[in-house]
């Protein structure tokens, strides 16, 4: 009986010592961070100020943004031509052919509905001014914003720019509204969590989760070349369009734009304008009705091998990224400033360029009148020219200027451009395309043409033909090869 008691309390000692312990070691093992902890009551869920108060929940950051991103629901009305028959009796007693007297013809005008999202950035006084795209609002003739609560308001525009793809609209409201806060979108790094926030297929103040999988990308197709864009897999999906990238910080670090796709539908690949470069274009909008853009006068290519056979090798480029200038506009900020048709752009202002591309966004930054710092190698060698830029104009009106020297581009002479053109060995450089309404047209250039001397001075490759065509003689005479055939051509510069 002793024994049986002796065993019973040794047990209880052991099982009582065992708890202990296992207390012990969980209190031991729970973190400092409070991770593992009971989540945050709704008074806590606010938007987090480092990565250490994340919790369970982005919704303290959803309360702080969303309010402030609104749903466009937009009208464009379309005036289209018709057809009708030949009516004798309306010809001759009234009405005529075209029934609205518009030369004979007829139009029909219909409303084409859109929607998009759009970020509530500033109040005013009663007027509350709402950033998107201009793919959204830009030609809409009716707008109207919806806000997070439900109200709506008829909405004007402000401005749009098709360059940068942004529009800005505004509505009246003497309440006060819930404006975003932007962030720095030059401090984001590849694998940063952001929500995308909008209307998609008009589900307004919807959500989504990613992460940025991509800085600087560039566009493709039509898509706006004046801004890089942000890469993330945060769903977006039409109706998007316009709506917030957002930060761990509830900061709006870009405006979604475009996403790449096959469906229709998102497939992880969706890219937003950069809120940095987003909030010049929403204070020109709101200062000026318009956006400004600095204006070089040239034209400009990205030098690749294939394009531009051994041109690195003639201008001594090595391999350097930047934008070759192939003309220059008479008058331009460029002509006055001494830049010449073959410079190779590298830097402005300190900024390395990379590719024409991003040598047109960088231009385009600049506001007109300042003046910037270009380098560029000219002969192989690396110099510095001051340039005021001028304001761009509308892009048709620019388009439309024809008065470029030289006004046509030529190549070096490869091996398939000799076995294809049967050239044998003749010596030159070849005109691949000639701009239409120039001097080079006029004097008859022609695609095809070898040119193998200017004025007198032999022309082999590319670094002779920019050294010839820039001495500071105002009349050119080209020697060309046209068909097998010597033929002498002349313009002015």
């Amino acid at each position: 009986m002793q024994f049986k008691r002796f065993s019973l309390v040794l047990l209880v000692l052991i099982f009582s010592a065992s708890m202990i312990f296992a207390l012990g070691s969980a209190e031991q093992a729970k973190p400092e961070s409070g991770i593992t902890e009971a989540q945050p009551s709704q008074e806590q869920r606010v938007a987090p100020s480092s990565k250490g108060e994340l919790f369970y929940s982005f919704s303290g950051i959803t309360k702080k943004v969303l309010p402030s991103v609104v749903e466009l629901d937009v009208v464009e009305v379309v005036r289209q031509e018709t057809f009708n028959f030949f009516n004798p009796f309306e010809f001759f007693f009234g009405g005529g052919r075209g029934g609205d007297n518009n030369n004979g013809k007829t139009y029909k005008e219909y409303e084409r509905p859109g929607l998009g999202s759009g970020i509530m950035i500033k109040q005013d006084g009663d007027t509350v001014y709402v950033l998107t795209n201009s793919h959204v609002a830009g030609k809409a003739d009716q707008i109207t914003v919806k806000l997070a609560d439900g109200q709506k308001f008829d909405a004007t525009k402000v401005g749009a720019d098709d360059r940068m793809d942004l529009a800005l609209v505004s509505f009246k409201c003497s309440d006060k509204v819930p404006v975003a806060t932007f962030g720095d979108s030059d401090s984001l790094e590849v694998g940063d969590i952001v929500l995308a926030i909008g209307s998609p297929y008009g589900y307004e103040s919807s959500v989504t989760m990613g992460i940025v999988s991509g800085l600087k990308r560039k566009s493709t197709g039509q898509i706006s070349n004046y801004t890089d864009y942000i890469q993330t897999d945060a769903s977006i999906n039409p109706g998007n369009s316009g709506g917030a990238l957002v930060n761990m910080k509830g900061e709006v670090v870009g405006i979604n734009t475009w996403i790449a796709t096959q469906s229709g539908g998102s497939i992880g690949l969706g890219f937003a304008i950069p809120s940095n470069n987003a909030k010049r274009v929403a204070n020109d909008f709101i200062t000026k009705g318009k956006v400004e853009y600095g204006w070089l006068g040239v034209s400009i290519d990205t030098v690749d091998e294939n394009s531009y056979p051994d041109l690195r090798k003639d201008l001594g480029l090595g391999n350097k990224g930047g934008g070759l200038i192939l003309g220059v506009f008479k008058g331009s900020p460029a002509d006055k400033a001494g830049i010449l048709p073959g410079d190779f752009i590298t830097k402005i202002n300190g900024t390395v360029i990379t590719d024409s591309s991003q040598l047109t966004k960088v231009i385009g930054t600049i506001p007109p009148k300042e003046k910037a710092s270009f380098t560029l190698i000219r002969n192989k060698k690396e110099m510095t020219l001051n340039v005021v830029l001028e304001a761009r104009d509308d892009e048709d009106k620019v388009q439309s200027n024809r008065d470029i020297y030289p006004g046509f581009l030529a190549i070096n002479i490869d091996e398939k451009m000799r076995t294809k053109g049967e050239l044998g060995d003749i010596k030159g450089v070849m005109i691949v395309a000639v701009s239409q309404g120039t001097a080079a047209e006029q004097a008859n250039l022609k695609v095809g043409d070898i040119i193998q001397e200017i004025n007198d001075k032999p022309v082999t490759n590319m670094a002779e033909f920019y050294s010839a065509l820039n001495d500071k003689s105002s009349k050119k005479m080209f020697q060309i090869s046209r068909n097998g055939q010597k033929i002498i051509v002349g313009f002015v510069k």
